[in-house]
């Protein structure tokens, strides 16, 4: 099993300790995500002015609506994928089908050669 790792991040002007088992570059890459989401909401107009409590909610739900539209289209592609498999099984199937009617009609074809 792997250790469990712990790197300090800066997050909205504040260091946070984070720990788990992902790679420090991971939990800075989280971090840096959260601050660009701080940022974008800061360049609303009136977003300081909200209470911090108002401020979070708005990034966390943000953030949930990102999620939910990338699970959105991972299920989208998914049922993509599957379908062009199904495609693809199916244009074999008939590839097989052709080759062998191909096959019965060159044996049909065939004459006996006369000596």
């Amino acid at each position: 099993m792997t250790a469990r790792k712990s790197a300090e991040v800066i997050i909205d002007g504040k260091v946070y300790t984070l720990s788990g088992y992902e790679e420090e570059e991971y939990l800075q890459k989280v971090a840096a995500y959260i601050n660009h989401k701080i940022s974008e909401l800061a360049q609303m107009e009136g977003y300081r002015r909200f209470t911090p409590d108002t401020r979070a909610t708005l990034i966390e739900l943000n953030i949930a609506d990102e999620y939910f539209k990338a699970k959105e289209r991972i299920e989208q592609l998914e049922a993509d994928v599957e379908s062009k498999e199904k495609e693809i099984y199916d244009l074999k199937h008939d590839l097989i089908a052709s080759q062998l009617k191909v096959e019965e009609l060159e044996k049909k074809l065939k004459v006996p050669k006369k000596n």
